[in-house]
């Protein structure tokens, strides 16, 4: 097959490859994208949708250990962890549980907030220059029927004020007058009121058309299947459709990051972990702001003429299979808190797989086995929300330019 050379060759098209691409492409190299399928359609297509830096939490946190035992027994519950017989499932799941503590949540949380800040200060920019992609600054609204609820919503808030993303506690009567769609059962809730939501696909969509603006190469339904290497170098990627030969390969892959590092040798602790969105009309009293259900863990985002209703992580790896009762959990937890018809329209089911690292902090960095091969990837359930500010990263350790935060946390090379 034909050889092709190109300066950056970034592997995945959705939200994290094209933010990369469009940042090394702007900052002057030459950058081809190639992905199995379209832009946009894979984990980035039908996530919640949301750019929310108060939400700059890595998955585990203190205390999280007994109550996943406890979720564990309940098949409805929020998360479901899916055992697999293998050293790095074993491996992957200590390291899970060594990042629960409050000195390792801190240090997340930290990195994890300032390239969500700058990511939220990109789509302002941007949505103010390009055509609509959904992006409305109105808030987010974390809701609780529950005390304990209540007061783990007042936790985050407290912390994330510590970053300088202000919160306001509301009584039962606030929120409720903030949000009509709500019934009363609630108790209270925390608004912040600088957060926003976007359309994901619409989102990737407008950074593609950007990129390819500014010079740079789309090759969509390019699969790779393989690499050539020499020494410590990556000479060819081989692809469906054809070769590509680059002096810096950018690994965007998400959760298939594991299976196509197979092909190098290389260890990439990223599990694959199952999120469910719906998409429904069918709401008497429709969202006006994007809530978080606290107890349920169901991110509820208004649509134009639709609700958008996320929930629920399976620590599956590779199994994109459709759990209905999962669904129906989703479903009945938002009819108990949402002013929803009781036998609602569904227009749309979403799977996605979202790429966990073990402490929750994404990859971003240089790989210690291959000179020429560079990770962005494992960014959990906060790609909409991190992909800028990871690009940009990746682009100042790339260019070698001053790093936006620091960029030790994020090391690839850490597990």
């Amino acid at each position: 097959m034909e050889s092709t050379k190109v300066d950056v060759l970034v592997i995945g098209a959705g939200i994290i490859g094209m933010t990369t691409a469009l940042e090394l492409q702007r900052a002057g190299r030459q950058v081809v994208v190639i992905d199995k399928g379209l832009p946009g359609m894979g984990c980035s297509y039908g996530n919640a949708g949301w750019i929310t830096p108060c939400f700059a939490m890595p998955l585990p946190q203190p205390g999280m250990f007994f109550k996943s035992i406890k979720w564990l027994l309940d098949p409805d519950s929020p998360l479901r962890i899916k055992p697999e017989v293998s050293l790095q499932f074993v491996h992957w799941m200590l390291s899970f549980l060594k990042a629960m503590n409050e000195k390792k949540l801190r240090e997340s949380v930290a990195v994890l907030s300032e390239i969500s800040k700058y990511s939220l200060s990109f789509y302002s920019e941007m949505a103010q220059k390009t055509p609509p992609f959904g992006f409305d600054q109105k808030g987010l609204l974390l809701v609780s029927a529950e005390s304990a609820g209540l007061k783990a919503a007042k936790i985050e808030m407290d912390l994330m004020a510590e970053q300088g993303i202000p919160g306001r506690l509301l009584s039962a009567e606030e929120t409720l007058n903030l949000e009509p769609s709500l019934k009363p059962l609630i108790k209270g809730g925390v608004y912040f009121p600088t957060e926003a939501h976007a359309e994901p696909l619409a989102t990737v969509q407008t950074i593609t058309k950007e990129f390819e603006k500014a010079g740079g190469q789309i090759r969509a339904q390019t699969e790779v299947y393989d690499f050539e290497r020499s020494g410590q170098r990556i000479e060819q990627v081989l692809t469906t459709r054809g070769r590509f030969h680059a002096d810096v390969i950018v690994m965007a892959t998400g959760s298939w990051s594991k299976s196509i590092a197979t092909h190098l040798g290389s260890r990439v602790p990223i599990l694959g972990g199952k999120g469910y969105s719906l998409i429904t009309p069918s709401f008497r009293v429709k969202p006006k702001h994007p809530i978080m259900i606290v107890e349920r863990k169901i991110a509820v985002t208004p649509r134009e003429n639709s609700v958008r209703l996320a929930g629920t992580l399976e620590l599956v790896n590779q199994d994109d299979s459709i759990n209905t009762r999962r669904l129906q959990a989703i479903l009945r937890g938002s009819q108990e808190y949402l002013q929803m018809e009781s036998d609602p329209h569904i227009q749309e089911i979403w799977r996605g797989l979202r790429p966990c690292t073990p402490d929750g902090v994404p990859l971003v960095g240089a790989s210690a086995r291959w000179s020429n091969l560079f990770f962005n990837t494992g960014h959990q359930m906060l790609g909409l929300q991190s992909a800028p500010g990871s690009a940009r990263l990746a682009g100042d350790l790339i260019l070698k330019r001053t790093p936006l935060v620091d960029p030790k946390p994020f090391d690839p090379n850490r597990f």
